[in-house]
């Protein structure tokens, strides 16, 4: 984990799964019996001169390398990857279970979410009949590759499939933390305030969408849309934005035909138009 935000080094990540609609709680693992990710390091928060930096980089180069392993794994199996990041509250979870009703008949998808504690979110996933594995990380502040190993390994996705992970809510952190996706889906709710993209320039220029949520209460909030999407230009000029209300559906068959555009069987990328 990061050394310079909240992790603690006394964090232990479980995974929950469910099992004929109960939750099972997987407790921690030997890292050096994991079946695609077998190296682990131990997290120091010291801050004395000179060893936070490299400490960082040589955490970060460690997770790189697990995340090649990921990306190794997904691709050997023809999986699509998604990475979907926000600050709490914007509407992940909604997303996730309006695309998963919207495309059962069409997308194999599964779930893996992250949250510091309770499986609310992965219960109202399941209950989509979407087979999904919770990462509860304690005290840290955002999935990284060795505990999406995990997840993965519990939850087993298939072939030509789809993997949704909701991340920890947080802008900050998993910025910097490469799972092994394919791209990282930033979502920001029209609540949030427009200036979101260059308050946490890392977040939007490490993502390749950003889901402009919540615009079904653009009448009752300030919020310049026009503004908010030319912010996060500025910071990421590449990024495709898609306004979507994921609770009324405005918006959301473009999101769903960039899903279907991207799966493993179609040519890399972008290939639908946004606004």
């Amino acid at each position: 984990m990061c050394t310079s935000c909240g992790c603690s080094e006394h964090a232990h990540p479980t995974v929950t799964v469910f099992q004929d609609g109960r939750p099972v709680r997987i407790e921690n693992h030997d890292p050096h019996t994991h079946s695609h990710a077998h190296a682990h390091h131990a997290h120091s928060h010291e801050h004395e001169s000179g060893t936070t930096i490299p400490l960082e980089a040589d955490i970060l180069a460690k997770n790189d390398l697990l995340a090649q392993r990921n990306r190794g794994w997904f691709e050997g199996r023809n999986i699509l990857a998604l990475n979907l990041v926000s600050s709490p509250g914007s509407g992940k979870t909604t997303v996730l279970e309006k695309t998963i009703l919207q495309l059962a008949g069409d997308i194999p998808i599964h779930v893996i979410g992250g949250d510091q504690a309770t499986t609310n979110d992965a219960e109202r996933i399941q209950a989509t009949g979407c087979r999904v594995a919770q990462i509860n990380t304690g005290a840290g502040c955002h999935l990284d590759a060795h505990m999406l190993a995990h997840g993965l390994d519990e939850l087993q996705p298939p072939p030509d499939s789809v993997v949704l992970i909701e991340n920890v809510g947080n802008l900050v952190c998993p910025a910097l933390f490469d799972l092994g996706e394919f791209c990282k889906v930033a979502i920001l709710s029209v609540t949030e305030g427009e200036d979101k993209p260059v308050k946490y320039p890392h977040m939007f220029r490490a993502a390749q969408v950003m889901l402009l949520n919540k615009i079904d209460l653009l009448p009752h909030v300030d919020f310049n849309v026009e503004r908010c999407i030319n912010l996060a230009r500025q910071v990421n000029p590449d990024i495709t934005v898609f306004q979507i209300s994921a609770t009324r559906g405005d918006g959301m068959e473009a999101w769903y035909q960039w899903l279907k555009d991207h799966l493993p069987t179609h040519p890399p990328g972008l290939t639908t138009e946004a606004t």
